[in-house]
């Protein structure tokens, strides 16, 4: 049976991909830092939990230990967790740069360094969970910005230098996606413009040609299909999941109503 390991696992994105999983026959590891959302997951999937903070070596290190430990192997690991911290260079400190970069970057390094052995074992795969904004930059989000395009840059190197061993490496971009996050942002965004949470995410998606946010379970499929046999021919890549959006030369949009 095929093993996978999702981090970040207990909220949003991630819990998402471990329910897909889960339902495709997959045996789930559900990671995060806090052990009630990720147990409720796992108790919902049939999965596994493992709580811990993947950006401390050690601690990444102990739960890929148990997650092979307990499913007997890895097929696959999901390295979906990550935080934001807006700012522009001269809004953000040294430590706030740092634990955005920790917790987006440094943190999927260590568990990719730690699973490695065991996915080359299975000629399985690693997939990040990036953002559009590791294609193109947003406003206020240097920090951001700057992690999620090297989390795909590192997935890059791994496709390049372990590909003979017969693993992928690949990472996602999704841009907006309705989680409880989105909405959050969505609700800030409204207060500010006097609208309600659906004119909000009508507003931050008016340059994108489908008019939409993804979905969880878009963001989730394209995972289920990067890890599955269907996906072999797939590597080094940073798929965006954004409703065109990365397609848009915004200098001829001359009415973007």
């Amino acid at each position: 049976m095929t093993a996978v390991l999702v981090t970040g696992g207990g909220v949003g994105i991630g819990e998402a991909i471990a329910r897909r999983f889960a339902a495709d026959g997959w045996q789930v590891a559900v990671n995060g830092r806090r052990p009630g959302p990720i147990a409720a997951v796992a108790d919902a999937i049939g999965g596994v939990a493992i709580a811990g903070d993947i950006s401390e070596p050690a601690t990444a290190e102990r739960i890929v230990s148990e997650a092979v430990a307990a499913l007997g192997g890895l097929d696959c690991v999901v390295l979906n967790a990550g935080i934001a911290h807006s700012g522009s260079v001269l809004e953000q400190t040294p430590e706030s740069f740092e634990r955005v970069l920790r917790t987006n970057t440094i943190a999927p390094f260590l568990v990719a360094r730690a699973a490695l052995p065991h996915v080359i074992e299975r000629k399985g795969s690693l997939i990040a969970i990036a953002s559009s904004a590791a294609l193109s930059a947003g406003p206020d989000s240097a920090a951001y910005c700057t992690s999620k395009a090297a989390l795909a840059m590192l997935m890059k190197t791994i496709a390049i230098d372990f590909a003979h061993t017969g693993i992928r490496s690949n990472s996602v971009c999704p841009a907006w996606v309705r989680t409880d996050m989105g909405d959050a942002m969505m609700d800030e965004l409204a207060d500010q413009r006097g609208a309600t949470r659906e004119d909000a995410y009508a507003y931050a998606n008016r340059l994108v040609p489908s008019r939409r946010p993804s979905t969880l379970d878009e963001v989730a499929g394209t995972v289920a299909f990067l890890a599955s046999p269907a996906g072999a021919g797939i590597n080094g890549a940073a798929i965006p999941i954004d409703g065109g959006v990365n397609s848009v030369n915004v200098g001829l949009l001359w009415d973007t109503a």
